[in-house]
């Protein structure tokens, strides 16, 4: 998935530009798109002129990390294809993209503050990630571990809305983890939902609402 100008690099040139992707993941990742790209260089060793003949502007910089997530999505969506648990290898990189999420968003809404239509920027890269998220879902439902009356048009739907959920809660762990939990059960197979009310819950009859409950 290298672009024809990454592919021409000499090979100390590409050792570079894929340290400073993964340095600005990390510096962007901690102090959001606003961070230098004097910081970026000096953190991955490098000198501001060698930043700048990879990425020439910092616009330039966001774009190809935001790519670069993706295209790592894709890489540990198609290994885990291979995995043994096909319902376990789902749950699992649908947890994955919501852990990227929020920082995926901070960089498009700066690119797009910036007057950069990130869509530009991936030819085929969103439908590989479609294709390979598709492809969990569908060994998934055929193991018994995801409802089987969804597609990815739903799934899709789902994790922008988890994100967004997720976004809500402001940074609380534990709440997070909870509404997460409610929609990863949302996905299974009703025999396979956690159970999460105690005993007497479970037994005790539903009550109905009357005027004088309001």
């Amino acid at each position: 998935m290298e672009t024809p100008v990454v592919k021409g690099l000499r090979a100390d040139a590409r050792r570079n530009r894929a340290r400073l992707l993964a340095v600005a993941e990390d510096v962007f990742a901690e102090r959001g798109p606003s961070a230098s790209t004097a910081d970026i260089a000096a953190a991955a060793g490098v000198g501001i002129g060698t930043l700048f003949r990879h990425f020439p502007t910092k616009e330039a910089l966001l774009e190809a990390v935001f790519v670069e997530r993706l295209r790592l999505l894709i890489e540990e969506a198609r290994e885990l294809l291979s995995s043994p648990d096909p319902g376990q290898a789902f749950f699992a990189f649908f947890r994955s993209v919501l852990d990227q999420a929020h920082s995926k968003r901070a960089i498009a809404d700066a690119l797009a503050d910036a007057g950069i239509d990130i869509n530009n920027s991936l030819p085929g890269v969103k439908g590989d990630l479609n294709a390979a998220l598709e492809a969990l879902l569908v060994r998934a439902q055929h193991a018994g571990a995801a409802r089987d009356d969804i597609g990815i048009s739903e799934l899709l739907a789902l994790l922008l809305g988890a994100a967004r959920a997720v976004e809500q809660l402001g940074g609380n762990a534990e709440l997070q983890d909870r509404t997460l939990e409610v929609i990863l059960d949302g996905l299974r197979p009703p025999a396979r939902r956690s159970a999460h009310h105690s005993p007497l819950e479970r037994a005790a009859p539903a009550r109905h609402l009357s005027t004088s409950d309001s």
